[in-house]
């Protein structure tokens, strides 16, 4: 079948399936996911299960992975932990492209003073260093998932916002656009209807990148004890072990395994991002 008889779906579908390393991507990501939704069935201790017999000990037969300083089994606790980083990067996307899709099309849309109030904050938020900005932020509302989750979406919202913003005000000279208002549509109905659904193939692929980002965030805040409660286990939450030397010289079980998962887990999102942005340009041919 030749490529000027395939639809937009099925020709971003076959360019998809031609990239290899989003393929490798998806794959990965899918276990992974998979690995920390079965957490329950798959890890063999509980959660926050003590073993006072076997406390930081090394892996062996009994711990794959080996114990931490309170004798948990790291292994169970790194797939819990892959449920809660990733719980938190989905839901911090979710919010961040939610509350930036509307901020930018109505910017984009309406103009005017609109436009310069939403983009005079925008530009407030993002003349503050991020890490700075959260840090007091998460030292204000303290450590937990929900607030973790708050201050990425209200941090990072402004990036999706410009980008949506810039492609609305291309799109509302449009004829399509012309015709909704000749039929009556308010401007609402227009945004919703016709301007959100063709802004979505830029905000998916910045979707994909903004999950990787809120799963390196909350590793890092929690790695400065201003993420997760130390009692929820989190990737950031284990990585926050290895702030003392003995733990890097002596215990790598304790540090290394999430490390390499938080790793693999951003670039397969990457690869997968990439390859979703390339297969839905149509410039490339397949």
């Amino acid at each position: 079948m030749k490529n000027d008889i395939l639809s937009p779906r099925a020709l971003a579908w076959k360019k998809l399936l031609r990239n290899k390393l989003a393929i490798f991507g998806g794959v990965l990501l899918l276990f992974l996911v998979l690995s920390s939704l079965l957490a329950p069935w798959i890890a063999p201790y509980s959660v926050n299960e003590i073993d006072l017999f076997n406390i930081e000990s090394p892996p062996g037969v009994d711990h794959l992975l080996g114990t931490d300083d309170l004798g948990r089994d790291v292994f169970s606790r790194l797939l819990y932990g892959g449920r809660v980083s990733m719980t938190v990067g989905l839901l911090a996307s979710a919010s961040q492209i939610l509350l930036g899709t509307l901020a930018g099309a109505i910017a984009g849309y309406y103009g005017g003073w609109t436009d310069s109030i939403i983009m005079r904050l925008v530009d407030i938020i993002m003349c503050f260093p991020f890490f700075i900005l959260s840090i007091c932020v998460a030292a204000l509302l303290g450590p937990s998932m929900r607030n973790i989750i708050i201050i990425i979406a209200v941090i990072y919202w402004t990036n999706v916002a410009r980008i949506v913003r810039a492609e609305v005000l291309s799109l509302k000279k449009r004829e399509f656009i012309d015709a909704a208002r000749a039929f009556g549509l308010s401007g609402w109905e227009i945004i919703l209807q016709h301007i959100i659904p063709n802004v979505m193939a830029s905000v998916t692929v910045y979707a994909t990148l903004a999950i990787a980002n809120g799963i390196l965030t909350e590793a890092s805040l929690s790695f400065l004890g201003l993420g997760v409660k130390p009692d929820i286990p989190s990737w950031g939450n284990m990585l926050s072990a290895a702030q003392s030397m003995r733990v890097l010289t002596r215990q790598w079980w304790l540090w290394i395994p999430p490390g390499v998962l938080v790793l693999l887990t951003v670039l397969s999102i990457n690869f997968l991002g990439d390859g979703i942005r390339d297969a839905l340009d149509p410039k490339l041919k397949v």
